[in-house]
């Protein structure tokens, strides 16, 4: 009994491990503060903002709070000009890229924000 006691403290300290976290998405970062740069962090801000923001809201407004998007669109239609801005908001493929499916279409015409989603932006693709 003492042998394997000893031999185990002996072998202790050589012994590795690996930790496999399962997460379905919204996994809190509690640890990495308020000013995390990870991915989760930055889809979480991304849906809580656009999730307060107001119809009419003037395009520079939306910049301010958001930064810079992750995709940018610009059309004219008729006399109207429509400016479509991407955010990143949920992952879809685990490839460390960001794709438009993986983004929130913010729809401003005129550069007042009309829509939000791909249901206001197929409004501007007819």
């Amino acid at each position: 009994m003492k042998k394997s006691l000893l031999a185990a403290a002996l072998i202790a300290p050589f012994l590795t491990g690996c930790v496999i976290a399962v997460s379905d998405g919204e996994a809190e970062t509690h640890w990495a503060g308020k000013n995390s740069s990870s991915w989760q962090a930055r889809h979480k801000n991304n849906r809580e903002v656009i999730s307060e923001l107001k119809m009419d809201s003037s395009y520079q407004s939306v910049l301010t709070q958001l930064k810079t998007p992750n995709f940018t669109e610009l059309l004219k239609k008729d006399d109207d000009v429509y400016q479509v801005l991407f955010y990143v908001t949920h992952s879809k493929h685990s490839d460390s890229k960001t794709t438009k499916d993986e983004c929130t279409p913010l729809v401003f015409k005129n550069d007042k924000l009309v829509g939000i989603g791909e249901t206001a932006l197929g409004m501007i693709t007819q």
